[in-house]
């Protein structure tokens, strides 16, 4: 019998990270870099998404996020290398930053057989990808077929993102000073989502708070309806109270589904904001239509 080939997995700081992947030995975060007022934080190690906020409220000017350098790729891919057959690297989407083509430069250049993997997404889509290639190692399947079948799972993984302000895109310059003001006077609440070629982008404007939450409830029924879907996560911005109201509006209306609650990380509350409520699931397979 064949030894199995030990497969480490690596990820940057926006994924979600739950307990057991936290303990987890053979997983490995890389984190993003945050800089404000001249000062560097790594998110995840030294900056909690509390003190994130602190600054934010603090600070006149908004702090940006940087991707992780090639040379901290190369460090740790190096490291890896000596303990490792493989790795499978799973960032968040190559549109929304450059953290995966630092990660496969940083493979290239130390020549460790690393399978680069783009979520699409972000946050907890990443981890429902970890998860599933974790359980894939443990059905002993080859590390290529592995990457494979989750770049197929990426493309299955859905989200809604409503932001309590326009003010984190406005301050990041992510929208002009009409769209702010504009926005503003008329109460919009923006509901985003990254879509399935990892491009950020305006889904829908509602009105009010109220609304958005009823439409983003709606979509995920209907998304349910169509296709199994077997868990949703709430991810927020220090606003647990809120992710506890929708958790409950979600279980009235699909009381079989699977709720996680969890907080946004430093790095990407840098651009959503305090008070964000994001909805992530992953589409198993459609539902057979009864006649």
């Amino acid at each position: 019998m064949m030894d199995r080939k030990k497969i480490a997995f690596v990820t940057d700081s926006t994924v979600y990270l739950t307990e057991s992947l936290r303990r987890h030995p053979d997983v490995y975060v890389v984190p993003i870099i945050v800089i404000s007022e001249g000062c560097q934080y790594e998110d995840g190690v030294n900056l909690s998404s509390e003190k994130l906020y602190d600054i934010i409220r603090s600070n006149n000017e908004i702090p940006k996020t940087s991707q992780p350098s090639i040379g901290t790729f190369e460090k740790l891919y190096e490291q890896l290398k000596k303990d490792y057959d493989h790795a499978i690297a799973i960032h968040i989407s190559s549109k929304l930053s450059g953290t995966l083509a630092s990660s496969t430069a940083g493979k290239n250049h130390v020549g460790f057989h690393v399978e680069v993997v783009d979520s699409l997404s972000l946050s907890y889509a990443i981890t429902t990808l970890i998860d599933k290639g974790l359980e894939l190692v443990n059905q002993d399947v080859e590390v290529k077929e592995i990457a494979n079948q989750l770049r197929e799972e990426a493309s299955r993984s859905r989200n809604l993102i409503l932001l309590d302000s326009l003010e984190q895109l406005y301050k990041g310059g992510r929208m002009s000073g009409i769209q702010f003001l504009l926005g503003n006077f008329l109460k919009i609440k923006p509901i985003l989502s990254v879509n399935s070629e990892g491009n950020l982008g305006l889904f829908e404007r509602v009105r009010s708070e109220k609304k958005a939450v009823n439409r983003i409830v709606g979509l995920l029924k209907q998304s349910s309806e169509e296709n199994i879907v077997k868990q949703v996560q709430i991810m927020h911005g220090n606003v647990l109270d809120k992710a506890e109201s929708l958790k409950q509006r979600i279980k009235k209306v699909i009381p079989e589904i699977d709720v996680v609650i969890g907080e946004v990380n430093s790095s990407l509350a840098v651009h959503a904001g305090e008070g964000t409520l994001a909805i992530l699931w992953h589409l198993k397979e459609k539902r057979v239509q009864k006649f």
